[in-house]
């Protein structure tokens, strides 16, 4: 029975790399015909029409009479199969490192981004544990995870980026209370974390507000990148967790500031291609570094939480 849920497992991590390889590749070239990127990706045409059925209906792409073709707009690159591509060293670099300040006991809220998500295949060494998450993709990866306790909060569900948010959503998270608010960001701007959704941004704030600690997950391109809509300081959060690659400017800038900051040394994969690697084991280990002094004093009274909260809420 467990050797079947594991073949399951494979074959949906499989189908998640292809579409995300057959996405990028058609983005990157504008429009691809089916058969090609059936000959490319060594697949049956039936399978990549299947793929683009998928992909079609998240708004990543448009498939009409045997071409793939690419669409232009800020959804695709906000989209978590286009995300997902993106920075993956750095990405499990980072998850790895966000392990160290994750307790067996504690509630836990995990956001959608895809940073977030490497936590998925590593998380079973910090059980029992409670999480709690609005991403249905970390729901699928989670819900066989003995010692894991899931709490799957509903709403409307969002097929761009495979999460449910809404006005159902956020009532769900202020009822709640977590020990640690893990997250990513699409941007960060004047030392501030920036969204392209301002649904997203919503849900954020609010599991930001539910939890005691909020921890942060950045990679060194977001520094470059620019979004819409703002959702709080990095000086808000208890930890900043950057990689390695993450320009020296930067890190002293923000320990300015009083951030404390985590630098996550990237580890590379020499030899393996995006679409064919492996997932690492869950009890493999990054190296980190706490680049700055003791943390600042957490907030010790239900008022200051309260005045820090409403500067962004």
């Amino acid at each position: 029975m467990e050797s079947e849920a594991d073949a399951k497992t494979s074959r949906l991590s499989r189908q998640g790399e292809r579409q995300r390889a057959i996405s990028e590749a058609v983005m990157a070239e504008g429009a691809v015909r089916i058969d090609e990127l059936a000959q490319r990706f060594g697949t049956s045409q039936m399978t990549v029409h299947r793929d683009l059925d998928e992909l079609e209906a998240r708004g990543l792409l448009r498939k009409s009479r045997g071409v793939a073709t690419a669409l232009s707009s800020s959804l695709v690159e906000s989209s978590d199969v286009f995300r997902s591509g993106q920075q993956r060293a750095e990405k499990r670099a980072l998850a790895r490192a966000a392990l160290e300040f994750i307790e067996p006991g504690q509630a836990i809220f995990l956001d959608d981004s895809t940073t977030v998500h490497e936590l998925a295949y590593h998380i079973s060494s910090r059980t029992p544990l409670t999480v709690i998450t609005n991403v249905l993709t970390l729901m699928n990866e989670l819900k066989g995870i003995r010692g894991l306790s899931l709490v799957a909060l509903g709403g409307s569900y969002y097929n761009w980026c495979s999460s449910f948010m809404g006005g159902t959503t956020i009532e769900a998270i202020n009822k709640l209370r977590a020990d640690v608010f893990i997250m990513s960001t699409a941007a960060i701007t004047d030392d501030t974390c920036f969204f392209q959704s301002e649904a997203t941004v919503d849900i954020k704030r609010a599991m930001f507000n539910a939890s005691a600690k909020r921890i942060l997950l950045v990679d060194h391109t977001k520094f470059e990148k620019r979004a819409l809509y703002s959702l709080a300081p990095l000086t808000a959060f208890d930890v900043v967790i950057v990689d390695s690659q993450t320009a020296s400017e930067d890190i002293r800038r923000l320990k300015s500031q009083n951030v404390r900051v985590v630098v996550a040394e990237i580890h590379a994969r020499s030899g393996e291609s995006d679409y064919s690697k492996n997932r690492s084991s869950s009890s493999s280990k990054g190296t980190t570094h706490d680049s700055t002094h003791p943390a600042p004093s957490p907030i010790s009274s239900p008022r200051q939480r309260r005045e820090q909260n409403s500067a962004y809420g």
